[in-house]
C-alpha cells in the first residue's frame, strides 16, 4: 500500500470518527504545518496555537475535504487562513506624541475595564458550568491546559500519555465543549 493510499484510509476512518485515524493524521502532518506557521510567525507558541487550530478545524470539516487534492495542501490552506485571521485581529496601538521632544510612545491599554471584568467573571462561571457536563478526563485535560496553563509536554507527563494523544484529546474536548455551549444558546 502506498503512502497516499494509507492517508486516504486514515481520512476515511476519520470521517467516521475513529480516534486512531485522527492521531495518525495529526502525527503525519503536525511538523509540516507547524514549520509552515513558524516560518510565518517566528513565534513557537503562536505557531503551535495556529497549528492546533488548523487540525481542530480540519477534523471538524473533514467531510468537506475533496479527495482529488493533496491532504497536506488542504491543511496548509486552512492554516494560512487561520494565520491571516489572527493577523487581522491584532489590536491597533495608540501612538502618543510628546509635544516638547516630538517623541512617539506606544501606549497599550490591555487592562480590562470594570465592565470587562464583570463579563469575564460571569462568562467563566457559565463556562465552568458547561465543563461539568463533560467526562472527568475531558474536564481534566481542559483544566490542565487552560486554567493551570500547563504546556503540552507537561500535560503528557502528568497524564502519562504521548504528546500526540494529549493534543488529540484536547482538540476533541474543546470540540465537545463548543457543542455543549452552542446547544445552550
Amino acid at each position: 500500500m502506498t503512502n497516499k493510499e494509507e492517508i486516504q484510509l486514515f481520512i476515511e476512518d476519520a470521517r467516521i470518527g475513529k480516534e486512531s485515524a485522527f492521531k495518525k493524521l495529526l502525527n503525519t502532518y503536525w511538523s509540516d504545518i507547524y514549520r509552515f506557521q513558524f516560518a510565518k510567525t517566528h513565534d513557537e507558541d503562536e505557531a503551535e496555537d495556529i497549528t492546533i487550530k488548523t487540525f481542530a478545524k480540519a477534523f471538524d470539516k473533514i467531510d468537506l475535504y475533496n479527495d482529488s487534492y493533496n491532504f497536506k495542501t488542504w491543511l496548509i490552506s486552512i492554516s494560512k487562513n487561520i494565520f491571516l485571521d489572527s493577523v487581522r485581529g491584532i489590536k491597533k496601538e495608540t501612538i502618543s506624541l510628546n509635544q516638547e521632544n516630538y517623541e512617539a510612545y506606544d501606549i497599550k491599554d490591555d487592562a480590562p475595564s470594570p465592565e470587562d471584568k464583570l463579563i469575564i467573571e460571569q462568562n467563566l462561571t457559565e463556562l465552568l458550568g458547561h465543563m461539568k457536563k463533560l467526562k472527568p478526563q475531558q474536564q481534566e485535560i481542559l483544566n490542565l491546559r487552560y486554567f493551570q496553563e500547563h504546556s503540552y509536554k507537561e500535560i503528557s507527563e502528568i497524564l502519562n500519555e504521548s504528546m500526540s494523544s494529549v493534543k488529540v484529546k484536547l482538540l476533541r474536548s474543546k470540540k465537545l465543549l463548543a457543542e455543549i455551549i452552542s446547544t445552550k444558546k
